[in-house]
């Protein structure tokens, strides 16, 4: 069992919740002279080889050599977040992975009064802290934000709730798994748990690379309202954000 890596939160740090945070990304003008991906920097993980690709003014993530995730659009992961805290003024965020850090900069311009990130993989916290800080990597010295490196799965049973939102961000969803130990999250028994951790009228977002029928019936029978949020792509399967509502508190 992976051990959870708590990182304290900082001090003296700019409040980020402003249009121009992040900041805009400027173009990488080293080149290999192609459109050729070039390799940055390659880290033994934790499932595994994890590689982090410069393709032009962009950067990519590769997992045991199946692509993970890229800077090109974030559309969904801001998505993912902006779907979790509608209408909820200093919410309580938990974002199950950081990836660029695209829905962790969403969550602070949203105007969270708190995010608890919890992400397995050192190496992408490191390189969120320095090649990809623009993206959203430097949201994590936010006074507002706690970083847990550590297994979603494990960390789950050890979080203290409740939480108004939990932004479900791992692997590349329920139905397109690279590692098969994050299958966990999306049974019955992780779905439960996840529950558990939300305040009546809570929210949990889920971001998946396609949909998934089972996936979808499995949330049906634990949450008041299930609905599905759609990001077209150019090509291939649409982005899909599950959006999944706990029963209100009854008034007196």
């Amino acid at each position: 069992m992976l051990v959870p890596q708590w990182v304290g939160r900082k001090k003296n740090f700019r409040n980020p919740n402003d249009s121009a945070y992040p900041p805009r990304v400027p173009a990488d003008t080293r080149s290999n002279g192609d459109d050729r991906p070039v390799v940055i920097d390659r880290r033994e993980g934790v499932n595994g080889e994890l590689v982090l690709r410069r393709a032009g003014a962009d950067h990519e993530v590769i997992a045991n050599g199946t692509f993970l995730m890229d800077t090109r659009d974030g559309r969904s992961e801001r998505a993912l977040v902006r779907s979790a805290v509608a209408g909820v003024r200093g919410a309580r965020v938990l974002i199950g992975g950081l990836g660029v850090g695209f829905s962790l900069a969403e969550a602070l311009r949203a105007g969270v009064a708190e995010v608890l990130v919890v992400e397995l993989e050192p190496a992408v916290v490191d390189w969120a802290r320095t090649h990809l800080r623009p993206y959203g990597g430097a949201g994590l010295d936010d006074p507002r934000v706690t970083l847990i490196v550590a297994d979603l799965g494990d960390a789950l049973a050890t979080l203290a709730g409740p939480f108004d939102a939990v932004c479900l961000d791992v692997d590349n969803g329920p139905g397109w798994l690279v590692h098969e130990r994050n299958r966990r999250l999306y049974t019955d028994a992780g779905i439960r748990r996840i529950h558990r951790l939300l305040r009546p009228g809570g929210r949990l977002t889920v971001w998946a690379a396609a949909a998934d029928a089972a996936f979808e019936a499995r949330l049906r029978e634990r949450f008041a309202a299930v609905r599905l949020v759609t990001i077209p792509l150019p090509r291939g399967d649409d982005d899909v954000v599950y959006v999944a509502e706990v029963t209100p508190a009854r008034s007196p």
